[in-house]
């Protein structure tokens, strides 16, 4: 085994070829007097390569040529996931690779203008995709949910006439080295399973949903533009204090000139220079949902970069002025105390899948405001920007997650696995850094934290997190047990998942109280920092009633609930801030005989995949039956808002 100065080594190694893949930033795309933004989603041509090793596309060269002169294609809307778009059981389970294809036409002033750079970015695919542009390769991505773009104006001025072939390569393979991770595992018993016969194994509980997931955009700045901007804030008394830091590609001496205005259009700072400090009198502050009369109180910040040659950029960023503390015993925003009255999510809907829609996206916002809901934890991946711009806009507090998740096999904790999390954590600060309801990083769910590597994994993830971030709280969620979770005593805030009397003790609910008090006591006992129940509840079934309560049945959820509330109700008041149920509605999970979970067994010092009952998620009741209890616990001039 490689000394802990080899190790070290080899992590250092792998650490700064991420810092140099990582240069530049990744400003969401919004249009501005000197921006334009194109969407080109829609319908795009869709091919699965169903050869036995998934490459003929790759070596045909499918991108060389249009998709349709290489086989078959058959419609496919983006963004989606492909898996339910057919009535083909083959696209609905396929592994490998997929490849997608659409024409554009590009406004011919972005191709004549030499001035202008012409940007296409995917909002996200899922995992791992190669980019061309009439046939030539532009970018290449490790990772779902996170985007990624290309500079294309080069390829695009070398070609004649305006119009832009787009090819897209997206597969969905899991490794041992991915986040989330998998294996693949082939099937050699040949009395009953054909020769090549292969299933990807993972070890988490949704359906390992594939394509490109969010919209693709074309977009334009000038060459000298305005490449990343980084805001802190804070405040003293009624003073606003908003730390700013631009970085401008394409000029070595640009004018940069900030200007933050209120709801009104009235200027409220400004300030020149590519970093400075913008003070806000008489500031309105960014309050979360119901803890506020005036909650999410957005300003408007204006960059503006001039080039030496008179060539403007201009961006404009919201901004929410707030800060964020965590003491042993709280959490607080705004120096106040915030409870997280919270949900856990999965961004899957029907027929498309993880493909983003914006009607489901108002429609789970009012849901959750109907609910009373203030805070949600973006399971077990990040999620589209444009959920996080809305949480912005609403004042719900987001713990934003990182894809790592079933992080159980011993490899998964090796130097290639720690260097591309630390890659990903990067992706994720520097795309979500801005947003004022993201209050707190999440480095995993539910990993294998009891595994001696863990300590090591987990210190340096956590750290580097903070050196990305010193703004904002990091943790992870474990369903470890405490005296033995190696990464605990690096995280800001300890976030436990447990489901007693479903998982442990099915049926059992007297013994919820003590159970849950003593998981309490015993993780604050040891590590002195606040707790999050981060994950609990009771499945049910809508109409199945059963009196005394049974599993399943909707008088046994809700007893499951009370008890766990009685319980919520006691330690917050001493140093639990928080409880997020499980789960705001349904989801997808892969199709098995009952649902399967991973349990730590001591005597064999080893994670083993245990089996239950059928797990339908079907969860809205959970939903429902929580809301009078949010509502009852909300501030009393805040009480209408959720009636």
């Amino acid at each position: 085994m490689m000394g802990s100065t080899g190790a070290k080594c080899a992590l250092l190694a792998a650490i700064c070829g991420v810092c140099r893949s990582l240069q530049g930033g990744m400003l969401f795309p919004t249009e501005s007097p000197s921006r334009e933004v194109k969407d080109v989603s829609g319908l795009w041509r869709f091919r699965a390569d169903l050869s036995p090793e998934r490459n003929r596309g790759f070596e045909q060269q499918w991108y060389r040529s249009p998709l349709a002169q290489t086989g078959p294609v058959i419609d496919m809307p983006v963004p989606s996931s492909y898996n339910d778009i057919t009535q083909d059981a083959k696209i609905r389970d396929f592994i490998g690779w997929v490849w997608y294809e659409k024409d554009v036409w590009v406004p011919a002033r972005w191709i004549q203008d030499r001035g202008t750079r012409i940007v296409l970015r995917v909002g996200s695919a899922h995992y791992y995709s190669v980019l061309w542009v009439n046939g030539v390769k532009a970018a290449e991505h490790e990772g779902g949910h996170l985007p990624f773009e290309a500079d294309i104006g080069g390829v695009l001025r070398q070609t004649s006439g305006n119009q832009c072939r787009i090819t897209i390569a997206v597969n969905n393979t899991l490794t041992l080295e991915t986040l989330p991770p998998g294996t693949i595992q082939y099937m050699t018993d040949r009395s009953r399973y054909p020769a090549g016969y292969f299933v990807q194994n993972t070890n988490f509980d949704f359906f390992n949903y594939a394509g490109i997931h969010r919209p693709v955009l074309l977009y334009t700045t000038p060459t000298a533009h305005i490449d990343d901007i980084t805001v802190e804030t804070t405040f003293s008394d009624n003073i606003g204090l908003v730390s700013f830091n631009v970085s401008v590609l394409g000029s070595s001496k640009p004018a940069v000139k900030v200007t933050l205005s209120a709801h009104d259009g009235r200027c409220v700072a400004s300030a020149d220079g590519i970093r400075g400090v913008l003070k806000v009198t008489d500031v309105n502050l960014w309050w979360p949902y119901l803890m506020h009369e005036n909650p999410a109180y957005l300003y408007s910040m204006e960059v503006q970069a001039t080039a030496e040659d008179g060539q403007t950029d201009v961006y404009t960023l919201p901004v929410g002025i707030r800060t964020v503390k965590v003491t042993s015993t709280q959490f607080l925003i705004n120096n106040k105390p915030f409870y997280f009255h919270g949900v856990n999510k999965h961004e899957d809907a029907d027929i498309r899948g993880k493909g983003f829609d914006w009607p489901l996206v108002v429609k789970d916002f009012n849901l959750m405001k109907w609910m009373g809901v203030n805070s949600f934890r973006t399971s077990h991946y990040p999620y589209a920007e444009e959920i996080l711009q809305t949480a912005d806009r609403h004042g719900i507090v987001i713990i934003d997650e990182c894809p790592g998740v079933g992080i159980k096999d011993i490899r998964s904790f090796g130097n290639v696995s720690l260097a591309h999390h630390l890659t990903v954590m990067e992706e994720l600060v520097r795309r979500d850094k801005n947003h004022p309801s993201v209050v707190m990083w999440s480095v995993a769910n539910e990993p294998a934290s009891e595994m001696p590597p863990a300590g090591f994994y987990f210190k340096e993830l956590v750290s580097h997190t903070k050196s990305l971030d010193s703004s904002r709280p990091v943790t992870y969620i474990t369903d470890s047990n405490y005296a033995r979770d190696q990464g605990a005593p690096y995280v800001d805030v300890i976030c436990v998942n447990s489901y007693l009397s479903w998982y442990h003790d099915p049926g059992h609910t007297e013994l919820i109280s003590l159970q849950l008090n003593t998981q309490f006591d015993d993780w604050f006992g040891k590590y002195q920092k606040p707790i999050i129940q981060s994950e609990y509840g009771a499945d049910a079934v809508s109409g199945l009633h059963s009196d005394p309560p049974m599993m399943f049945t909707e008088e046994y959820q809700t007893t499951v609930l009370q008890n766990y509330h009685n319980v919520f109700d006691q330690k917050r008041k001493e140093f639990v801030i928080g409880e997020l149920i499980w789960n705001f509605a349904d989801f997808m999970t892969a199709q098995s005989s009952g649902c399967t979970y991973w349990r730590w067994t001591s005597e064999t010092g080893s994670w083993s995949k245990c089996l239950l009952c059928p797990f339908p998620r079907l969860m809205f009741l959970l939903e429902a039956r929580s809301r009078a209890r949010v509502r009852a616990s909300v501030p009393h001039s805040a009480a209408a808002a959720v009636t």
